[in-house]
Order: structure tokens, then sequence, then C-alpha cells
């Protein structure tokens, strides 16, 4: 009898790995996070409305080392360049559109597989007070997709983030 239900498993296991599909196979694990990813749309969702946090084409770069370490980079793609050609000698204005049309920050990451969430713990950050504290986030990897919404985060207004992120090739 054994001879004719190894046959009948190992068919079986092979139809269903075959047609299920491929997202709903991959897991979202800290190996799934790990290296660069260039932005598509950064998002604030409040009372029903949605912004674009910095404009309608940001750009960006997330990355996600093995050792459990990350940098992030944003920027509007409209900023404007400085007059005088040289970045430390801005005018007020051009120094206000850099700073509030961009953010950088780094530091170490941790995953949480059960609840699908990930904390960044900031080491350093353009916007100072962000430095020494955590983001949670969570998170959803579809393909070279990840979906992204904050959890909880210091010093980011009212509303509800969200950041879609494609894998870099």
């Amino acid at each position: 009898m054994n001879r004719f239900i190894l046959p009948v498993i190992t068919a079986s296991a092979l139809i269903f790995g075959v047609f299920l599909p491929r997202e709903e196979a991959v897991a979202q694990t800290a190996k799934d996070l790990v290296g660069t990813w260039t932005l598509v749309s950064l998002t604030l969702e409040k009372d029903g409305q949605k912004t674009d946090m910095y404009g309608p084409n940001p750009q960006g770069q997330r990355t996600y080392d093995p050792t459990g370490r990350f940098s992030e980079i944003i920027t509007r793609s409209d900023l404007p360049k400085f007059a005088s050609n040289n970045r430390q000698a801005g005018t007020p204005e051009e120094n206000k559109a850099v700073v509030q049309g961009s953010l950088a920050f780094f530091g170490t990451y941790s995953v949480s597989e059960t609840d699908k969430t990930y904390t960044q713990h900031v080491e350093s950050c353009t916007f100072p007070n962000w430095n020494g504290t955590e983001r949670k986030y969570s998170f959803d990897i579809s393909g070279d997709e990840l979906n992204v919404t904050v959890i909880s985060a210091p010093s980011t207004g009212t509303g509800t983030a969200h950041a879609v992120w494609k894998r870099a090739k």
C-alpha cells in the first residue's frame, strides 16, 4: 500500500508547489529586507486625505545589510540648485527648501517576523530630534516591492505615513 501512497503524495506536493502564487509562498523575514531599495512613493494620510510628503516624484534609497545596519536617504526631485554653487553659502530660502525637502538617517534595525514589523534604531539623522530614537514599521514584501507603514515614530506629526519601495537592480 505504501508504494501507491508515496507517488500520490509526491505528485500532490509538486502540483501545489507549481500552482501556489509565489507571493504567498515567500516569508516576510529579516533576510527578505536585506538589499537596496529605491523609493516609489511616500504619502501621509490624515483625515482621509493623502499628501505626497516629498512631492510627486520623490527620490530615495534605503539599504539594509545582513548584519543589522541600515541607511536611508529621501529627497524631493525638485530641490532648487544653489545660485552660489556652494552648499555652504546657500540663501535662507535655499537652505529651508533643502532641509524641508530631504531627510537622511542611519543606524541598526531588528525584525519581528511574527508580526511582520521592524524597528529602526536611529543613530544619527539630518533631523537631530530623531537621534537615539526608535521608529517601528509594519511591512509587506511582494515580489520586488516593499510596502511600509509607520507604526510609531518620534516627531512625525499626525497622520499615517506609508512608503512604497522597489528593490534596486
